[in-house]
């Protein structure tokens, strides 16, 4: 099993909703793998997600992994409030479905064969891989490529 994978994720929309974009960096030793999209129409916390889904479903092996987000709603919904919507059935304490439903699941199944530790920074501060974040997420939505369609499905249906 590998050690010292780090996970540096962040996501950015223009607007919110709006053109939004995410990146995450995969780090071992000196070896790092970049990922990055852009939507044209989406959210800041869906990008956020996406963030780290993507590094995530990207490895084949069981790992032990560090992922560092500056989205306090992804870490704590992935630590704290995700047992009780389960417990709940994907539902939050106002008895309302859980917002980004499909995000947190997809998630919740990408978490399953790795050991992870989340940690919280403060954004804009002096982290090299989250500035880069930062810059690869702003510069995704700012030339988006791709349909966030489970988002775009969700208005529709309101």
């Amino acid at each position: 099993m590998y050690n010292n994978i780090k996970i540096f994720t962040d996501g950015s929309c223009i607007y919110n909703p709006g053109p939004g974009g995410y990146a995450s960096i995969i780090k071992y030793y000196t070896h790092e793998k970049i990922f990055t999209q852009g939507f044209f129409f989406t959210t800041n916390n869906r990008m956020e997600l996406m963030a780290s889904i993507i590094a995530l479903e990207s490895l084949k092996e069981y790992l032990n992994i560090n992922i560092i987000t500056d989205s306090k709603y992804l870490k704590e919904g992935i630590t704290i409030w995700i047992h009780n919507w389960k417990k709940y059935g994907w539902m939050c304490s106002n008895k309302k479905p859980v917002k980004n439903i499909d995000l947190w699941k997809r998630l919740d199944l990408a978490l399953v064969n790795h050991n992870i530790n989340w940690y919280w920074i403060k954004g804009h501060n002096g982290n090299i891989e989250n500035e880069r974040c930062d810059q690869l997420a702003r510069f995704s939505a700012k030339n988006p490529q791709y349909q966030d369609v489970e988002y775009i499905n969700m208005i529709k249906k309101k």
